[in-house]
C-alpha cells in the first residue's frame, strides 16, 4: 500500500512518538488527520511547523460522541496511538489509565470500522516479567502496571476485532524510544537535561537493562506495518534487541554530554516491581515488514543532545524570544 492520498488517522497525533510519525505521513504524501483533545497550536507544540497542513479533530476517545466525526472522514488508514502513558503515575490513576487505553479503544472500533488498515500501537510493558530475553511476540504478557493492563487490554480488543470481524488490523509493540520532543519524564531526555546542566544524578545502582530506540527508526517500523497487508492479524516487535544498563546508559550521555554532573549510583531503591531485562526479539518485523533499525543507539543520542541543547537555549534562556512573547 502507499500513502500517497490517502486519508489516514493518527489518534493522539501530538504525542511524542504519533508527531514524528505524523510528519513522516505528510512527507509520504498523505492527508492526515489527528485527534487531540484541544484544537490549539499552543497545546501542541510538537506539530507547530505542519499545523497548517494536517486536519485537527478535538475529540476525547473515551467520550463515544465525540468520535461520530470520524463518519465523515472515513480515514483509509488509522494509526491509534492515543494513551495514557505514563507507567508509575498509572498506579495514581487507575481509572484514566483503563478508560485511555482499554475502553478508548473500544470505542474507536464501535464508531468506525471501514478502513483498508487498522495499527493499534501497543507497548513492550505489556510483556512484564518473562523468564527470559529477549522478549518474543509468542510469550504470554504478564503486564505489572496499570499502564500496561490498559494497553494490553486495547491490544485483545484489537486482535478480537481481527477474528471475529475479519478486519485488518495489526499490533504492534515498540520498544522504549527517545529522541526530539519526547519530555524529560522519559529517562533520556531526564538525564540528557541534567547533564547539560551539571546538576546532580541521583539513581538505583542501575543494574537493570532496557533497550532504546532512536524515534525514526520507530517511525520507520510504523509505516512500514501500515503499508505492508501481511501484517494483518499479526503481533510485531519494533525492538533493536540490543539492551544497555540503566548505569552504563548514564555515563554514556554523561560523556556525551561532557557534563560536570555529580553521578550518585545507589543513591535510589529498586522499584519493588522491576523488571530486571528487558529487550525484544526483531526476527518478526525483519520478516514481515522488511524492517531492522537503521540509526544507531549512540547517533541518535547525539542527534537527541543537539536537539535539547537548543531546548534549553529556548526555555532556559529569560531573553530568548520565546520568554519574551511571554512576559
Amino acid at each position: 500500500m502507499k500513502f500517497k492520498r490517502k486519508k489516514i488517522l493518527v489518534t493522539g497525533g501530538s504525542g511524542f512518538i504519533p508527531s514524528h510519525l505524523t510528519k513522516r505521513l505528510l512527507n509520504e504524501g498523505a492527508d492526515v488527520y489527528i485527534t487531540t483533545k484541544y484544537n490549539s497550536i499552543i497545546d501542541n507544540v510538537r506539530l507547530s511547523s505542519v499545523w497548517n497542513d494536517i486536519h485537527v479533530i478535538e475529540a476525547d476517545l473515551r467520550n463515544l460522541d465525540s468520535l461520530r466525526q470520524l463518519d465523515k472522514i472515513k480515514p483509509d488508514v488509522i494509526y491509534h496511538m492515543a494513551a495514557y502513558n505514563h507507567v508509575g503515575d498509572s498506579f495514581l490513576h487507575v481509572s484514566e489509565a483503563m478508560q485511555c487505553n482499554a475502553v478508548a479503544t473500544a470505542n474507536l472500533f464501535q464508531s468506525y470500522r471501514e478502513f483498508n488498515k487498522f495499527i493499534y500501537i501497543s507497548t513492550s510493558e505489556v510483556y512484564g516479567y518473562q523468564a527470559s530475553v529477549p522478549f518474543q511476540e509468542e510469550m504470554t504478557p504478564c503486564p505489572i502496571s496499570p499502564y500496561a493492563v490498559g494497553k494490553y487490554s486495547g491490544e485483545l480488543f484489537a486482535k478480537m476485532m481481527h477474528h471475529v470481524y475479519n478486519l485488518p488490523v495489526a499490533v504492534v509493540r515498540p520498544f522504549n524510544t527517545f529522541g526530539p520532543y519526547q519530555s524529560p519524564r522519559a529517562i533520556i531526555g531526564e538525564i540528557i537535561i541534567k547533564c547539560l546542566l551539571n546538576e546532580e544524578i541521583k539513581a538505583t545502582k542501575g543494574k537493570q537493562t532496557r533497550e532504546f530506540n532512536y524515534i525514526e527508526n520507530i517511525v520507520d517500523g510504523l509505516v512500514a506495518a501500515g503499508k505492508e497487508e501481511r501484517s494483518s492479524g499479526q503481533v510485531i516487535n519494533i525492538a533493536s534487541g540490543q539492551e544497555i544498563s540503566i548505569r552504563e546508559l548514564i555515563k554514556v550521555v554523561h560523556k556525551l554530554t561532557d557534563s560536570k554532573s555529580k553521578l550518585k549510583f545507589g543513591a535510589l531503591p529498586y522499584r519493588p516491581t522491576e523488571i530486571w531485562r528487558m529487550c525484544g526479539d526483531n526476527t518478526r518485523a525483519q520478516d514481515i515488514l522488511k524492517w531492522r533499525p537503521m540509526i544507531a543507539f549512540e547517533k541518535g543520542l547525539v542527534h537527541t543532545i543537539k536537539w535539547y541543547k537548543k531546548y534549553l537555549d529556548v526555555f532556559k534562556d529569560k531573553q530568548s524570544q520565546l520568554n519574551l512573547l511571554c512576559d
